[in-house]
């Protein structure tokens, strides 16, 4: 199994920056895709961001341009560096990993979540 926790959430002004980490533990080496998703209230979750383990990378339309997910190098932990944010944003922000299971094939694995307010 794989187990992520996250950290960094808080809150900030419209036009502030914010960066989210989430670090893995357990089966990190089957790790393929680690990624963002957030949840907002009373609205489905979204994917914000992806990473492969290669570095490729896709965003949402809505953050092209603010948002920037990049990997650490032990490949365990992803970052998301958040600029620019707007109120519209305020949502719980989740990690996911996506990870080869062997006889289970790819399972997803989930943080616990962390709070990004942004405030007008």
């Amino acid at each position: 199994q794989v187990q992520l926790v996250e950290s960094g959430g808080g809150l900030v002004q419209a036009g502030g920056s914010l960066r989210l980490s989430c670090a893995a533990s357990g089966m990190i080496f089957s790790i393929t895709t680690m990624g963002w998703y957030r949840q907002a209230p009373g609205k489905q979750r979204e994917v914000v961001a992806r990473i492969t383990s290669s570095g490729i990378t896709n965003y949402a339309d809505s953050v092209k341009g603010r948002f920037t997910i990049s990997r650490g190098n032990a490949k365990n932990t992803v970052y998301l560096q958040m600029n620019n944010l707007k109120v519209e944003e305020t949502a719980v922000y989740y990690c996911n990993a996506q990870y080869n299971s062997g006889g289970l094939g790819i399972l997803d694995a989930w943080g616990q979540g962390t709070l990004v307010t942004v405030s007008s």
